[in-house]
């Protein structure tokens, strides 16, 4: 079984929390037991849904699991089932609290440097009386207390910052040293000779976060102005200082709804989102696809970066990656991933022959962990993209 990587290769900056040896040693454990929960336990339970649990499902309703449901039904009953699940559970509570008595101890500090990068003209634009959109309104998120939207401060910054510390250990370094992978992930593939020629003058990406993904591309495109949107101001308020301690200078944080934002048509080239879509509501999807389609430009491209569609995959391995949608905080997790997402795409605005669907992968960078953490259900090293031309 392959180790994840170390924590303390992580890339740091100017407002990341900085863990001592103790924080730091508390993230590897919890990197290794996820790992040991992938590597060795999954195995363990698909051994004991094929030997037992089908068996028994199979007696009791005269056919083999035939959907994620059946799959599922028959999962309940097995008990190393329970127990994965159980400890999975349990470890994405310890990662949650582990970065927020991380971020505690430093917080006042963390602010401050916050406040200073994003004096002035330099802060991101925020709206006091933005609505957020109600899929995000009442979730825990990942377990994450009070979720992406935390906001109890002037400043608070607790849920970006639990976020950005922690996400490495969640991943075991699969996104690289700053946990950008999929971000460098559409760099390499619009770098490469499947992609369409393209030199933009403006990207937007929707549900942008701290700016994980967003930095890589503003870093490939240094005279485009990108313009990241996200809905919750913490995010926001600590992204536009993170990209400012990189010295990425022409990303633009701004609140705004990704299916409503404020920007004038036809005024972008490149549109994505990039791990979003499963976070927002079988509503929002078309409502982002038809935004996307309205701000591009003729000739530009949109993106969405996912985890991959269920249709192809087992019924076994359809349930056990309904896991998150049932116990991680993500509703919507499930639905997402049964969606037609280019059918949709094509019905929002693009035309059918414009649709595309592609698998990217991250370019190798830093310390990454041995080998990656695909057989963990719901994370993988390669992601699937879903994207159009605008004709």
């Amino acid at each position: 079984m392959s180790k994840p990587a170390p924590y303390c290769e992580i890339g740091t900056h100017a407002v990341m929390p900085r863990a001592n040896h103790d924080e730091r040693a508390r993230f590897d454990a919890i990197a290794h037991a996820a790992r040991f929960l992938a590597g060795r336990v999954v195995p363990a339970v698909e051994g004991a849904y094929r030997k037992c649990a089908v068996p028994a499902f199979r007696a009791a309703q005269g056919h083999e699991p035939a959907s994620r449901r059946e799959a599922f039904a028959a999962l309940e009953g097995e008990p190393s089932w329970a127990a994965w699940s159980s400890l999975r559970r349990h470890l994405m509570e310890m990662r949650q609290q582990a970065g927020r008595a991380l971020v505690l101890r430093q917080a006042d500090e963390i602010m401050r440097r916050v406040d200073e990068l994003c004096a002035g003209a330099s802060g991101p634009r925020l709206d006091p009386d933005f609505v957020p959109p109600r899929y995000l309104g009442a979730l825990d998120q990942h377990c994450m207390p009070g979720g992406y939207l935390a906001d109890s401060e002037p400043c608070d910054i607790l849920a970006p910052a639990n976020y950005d510390a922690g996400i490495y250990a969640t991943t075991g370094g699969a996104g690289g040293r700053w946990s950008d992978g999929a971000g460098r992930a559409i760099v390499a593939w619009l770098d490469g000779g499947d992609a369409p020629a393209l030199h933009p003058r403006r990207i937007v990406d929707l549900g942008c976060g701290i700016g994980h993904n967003t930095l890589p591309l503003a870093r490939r495109f240094p005279d485009a102005e990108v313009i990241a949107i996200d809905a919750a101001a913490p995010m926001l308020r600590y992204g536009q200082a993170r990209a400012a301690s990189l010295g990425v200078r022409n990303v633009h944080f701004v609140q705004a709804d990704a299916a409503r934002t404020t920007l004038e048509p036809g005024s972008a080239d490149l549109v994505l989102t990039t791990m979003v879509l499963h976070e927002t509501s079988r509503e929002a999807v078309p409502a982002i696809f038809r935004e996307c389609a309205r701000l591009l430009r003729p000739g530009g491209v949109t993106l969405h970066l996912e985890q991959p569609p269920f249709r192809g995959l087992s019924p076994f391995e359809q349930a056990m990656r309904d896991w998150d949608g049932r116990y991680n905080g993500e509703p919507f997790w499930t639905g997402l991933h049964e969606t037609d997402l280019p059918t949709l795409l094509a019905s929002c605005g693009f035309a059918a022959e414009e649709v595309f669907e592609l698998a990217v992968a991250a370019p190798a960078e830093g310390v990454q962990p041995e080998e990656p953490m695909a057989e963990d259900y719901g994370r993988a090293a390669r992601w699937y993209v879903v994207g159009a031309r605008r004709s």
